[in-house]
């Protein structure tokens, strides 16, 4: 009996998936749980194992098409066995016993870019004539920007407004900020268009952008218009830190954990996250919602992007415990073997262009955060200590925050605990 493969839905607020690439070949033998092709979602991308043994007798989503959860993309036949060709895939709301959807996932996120509202699931409003299906996400920045959605065209599943839209709508003028919405004597600033990227004959190469580049595009201009970016920049000397790290490292490798900079770096970033609360938040509205939970983001670099796997009740492991996290999350989001869920609700981010020779950097806040850590590169340099010259590990740390909730001030207390606390690390913090 021929076995459908569905296009499987990764998390409540998922709707519909890309076929990215196919792993298998029409005619390719596949055993259970083997991978069969990628995926590419607004939250992950993932490898989808085969639901059965068999021989992979049709496809039929080509790689680059976008279909709903719950299509049918392949059928997997035994050995042998002739499967009648069907026509392209329709949405299958209740699998039958010959339907499977492919039970166990690896995963990565696409950061981004797709992080969206946690209940992104598609909803009417109360007067389903004229309001347009969309999600939590997309209605908060149509509050944000005063956007009308039921004049808005969607080109997702039924018509429902996505992130593309709404952000497409905005760019093109369809929308004035919230705050001048009510200025009604004000002027509107006309703003130039843009020129065209390329003129026709120009010696250019143009390729479209890749899923997971397209997510991150999204997310990093929502936000750009969500959020004013506000940053500050401290130097922090690392020779405590370093010292221990050697002192410790040995043991806590026999413990099965490499003591990273980025380990000792999270530990005193929960604790000064205990203590800023608002540093810990998000803005909805006119109103600040509080995280009572710690749930740290560590930004992972991938080849072709950029993911950010989430470590939850971070402020409950000891340094060891965030090792090892820290470890084994980087180590599965590069092998895309994270779950949908370790790629959500995160409550504060860390990135790390240092790592790259960078000096230090200035990322954009990861929504619907409210402030993000960067960590410059780690170098011996000349400073001045108790009137002396010496040689010492120093590193830049930038928080970049919203000044909408976080100000200068705060901003700057936060960092001066997280210098302070790095540069007098205590040995029994361990």
């Amino acid at each position: 009996m021929p076995t459908n493969v569905v296009m499987p839905q990764m998390g409540e607020s998922i709707a519909e998936g890309t076929i990215v690439r196919w792993i298998k070949k029409v005619g390719d033998e596949v055993d259970r749980d083997e991978p069969l092709f990628e995926i590419s979602t607004d939250k992950v991308d993932a490898e989808i194992p085969s639901p059965a043994a068999g021989r992979l007798a049709e496809i039929r989503v080509k790689e680059g098409e976008t279909v709903p959860v719950n299509s049918v993309v392949a059928v997997i036949g035994a050995a042998g066995e002739v499967v009648p060709q069907a026509p392209a895939s329709t949405p299958e709301t209740t699998p039958t016993p010959e339907t499977v959807p492919a039970a166990s996932v690896s995963t990565t996120a696409a950061p981004t870019a797709g992080r969206d509202d946690p209940a992104e699931a598609d909803t009417e409003g109360t007067d389903e004539a004229h309001r347009q299906k969309s999600s939590p996400l997309v209605r908060r920045i149509a509050r944000e920007h005063n956007v009308d959605i039921t004049k808005i065209q969607g080109t997702g599943i039924n018509g429902r407004v996505t992130k593309q839209d709404i952000l497409g709508f905005i760019e093109t003028g369809g929308a004035a900020p919230a705050a001048a919405a009510d200025r009604s004597t004000s002027t509107p600033i006309s703003m130039p268009a843009p020129g065209p990227v390329y003129r026709p004959g120009e010696n250019v190469h143009v390729v479209p952008m890749s899923v997971m580049r397209k997510k991150i595009a999204e997310h990093m201009v929502l936000s750009a218009h969500t959020s004013p970016h506000v940053y500050s920049v401290y130097e922090v000397n690392f020779g405590r830190v370093s010292s221990l790290r050697e002192k410790k490292k040995a043991e806590f490798e026999a413990a099965g954990a490499k003591l990273t900079v980025t380990a000792f770096i999270a530990k005193v970033v929960v604790d000064a996250l205990r203590q800023f609360p608002d540093v810990n938040a998000s803005i909805d509205g006119t109103n600040i919602v509080y995280k009572k939970d710690i749930n740290l983001g560590i930004a992972v670099a991938l080849e072709n992007g950029l993911i950010v796997p989430v470590i939850r009740n971070a402020d409950e492991r000891n340094l060891l415990g965030l090792s090892r996290a820290i470890n084994d999350v980087a180590a599965r989001a590069r092998s895309k073997k994270l779950n949908p869920e370790e790629v959500q609700g995160g409550t504060f981010t860390i990135t790390n262009p240092g790592i790259f020779g960078a000096l230090y950097g200035l990322p954009l806040i990861n929504q619907p955060q409210v402030a993000i850590l960067g960590v410059g590169a780690i170098e011996k340099r000349a400073v001045v200590i108790d009137d002396a010259i010496a040689i010492k590990p120093m590193c830049h740390l930038t928080l970049g925050y919203d000044h909408r909730l976080i100000d200068g001030a705060q901003g700057g207390r936060f960092l001066a605990f997280v210098k302070e606390r790095l540069e007098g690390f205590d040995e029994a913090w361990l």
